[in-house]
């Protein structure tokens, strides 16, 4: 049975998604952005923030016991250590401010010739930047509030300014459709 395995398994064993996971990190830490498959760009965004989870709580510690260990447990996950020392040594300086989302994910719209699987982009988030902001919707149904008892609702307090239904426009009023 499967219980407890919610993680793509990414169509191989457990040891070579470890390594792929491993090698991925490693060239994303390296070169700040990769292009692979959004499946693979999927699994690479939990297993990565948690290494640069690791890196800020080694930062904030002042024991040296302690950053071994963080160090040691990023190691354990990321196996090549010039990555972990550009790691815990420069980039961690970005993310000090940033409270999580470390990595941002591109679909790229295109697929790969030889079995059309979808690519994206992964990519570290810049220590500046704030993302974009949700748009507010107009008038959400779940949020709307009933009018109280005594004022009137907006649609019977304006008059309608359209024309009614069973009336026909003029021919000089019908817009063009281009």
């Amino acid at each position: 049975m499967r219980h407890n395995k919610h993680h793509a398994s990414l169509g191989v064993s457990r040891e070579h998604r470890a390594a792929m996971l491993s090698n991925m990190a490693a060239s994303l830490i390296t070169h700040g952005r990769i292009e692979t498959t959004l499946a693979k760009a999927k699994a690479l965004r939990p297993f990565v923030e948690k290494v640069v989870t690791k890196a800020k709580q080694a930062a904030a510690k002042t024991d040296k016991k302690d950053i071994l260990h963080l160090r040691r447990l990023a190691s354990r996950d990321v196996r090549d250590p010039a990555a972990i020392e550009l790691l815990f040594g420069e980039k961690v300086k970005e993310f000090a401010n940033r409270p999580g989302g470390y990595t941002r994910i591109y679909k790229l719209g295109a697929q790969r010739q030889g079995d059309a699987a979808e690519m994206a982009l992964i990519e570290f988030v810049k220590a500046d930047d704030q993302g974009y902001k949700k748009a507010k919707k107009k008038g959400a149904a779940k949020g709307k509030k009933a009018p109280k008892k005594d004022e009137a609702p907006a649609a019977e307090a304006a008059p309608a300014e359209s024309p009614k239904q069973d009336e026909v426009p003029k021919q000089d009023e019908v817009p063009k459709q281009a």
